[in-house]
């Protein structure tokens, strides 16, 4: 009975080996970049705000609706006397927060 050549020789070469991990690593690349790409995509569809330093005088607040990127800086100063009083805001006690608009409200006072 003949055999074949091809099955007697015996395939102990080390590098046929790390020839078939890279590959296989690579496989797992493209497929950890492809899930990665997916997930910054549809984040990027949602409304995120992230406050940068809270409290800092150099605090940054930024703003992600639909898409665009809206950034506030602080200018390290305060805000003092640039509006108008519009209501009254009271904590209750299980942590929510009413907002009770003034009759005046955007009226300033003299």
């Amino acid at each position: 009975m003949k055999h074949l050549s091809i099955l007697n020789e015996e395939d102990d070469d080390p590098m046929l080996s790390a020839v078939n991990l890279v590959d296989v690593f690579l496989v797992l690349v493209v497929a950890l970049l492809t899930a990665v790409a997916l997930q910054q995509q549809a984040t990027a569809d949602e409304n995120v705000t992230i406050i940068k330093r809270p409290g800092e005088p150099d605090m940054e607040i930024v703003v992600r609706e639909k898409g665009q990127e809206v950034r506030y800086k602080g200018n390290g100063g305060s805000s003092e006397g640039q509006g108008v009083r519009a209501g009254v805001a009271y904590k209750l006690k299980d942590g929510n927060i009413i907002y009770v608009p003034e009759e005046n409200a955007g009226t300033a006072k003299p």
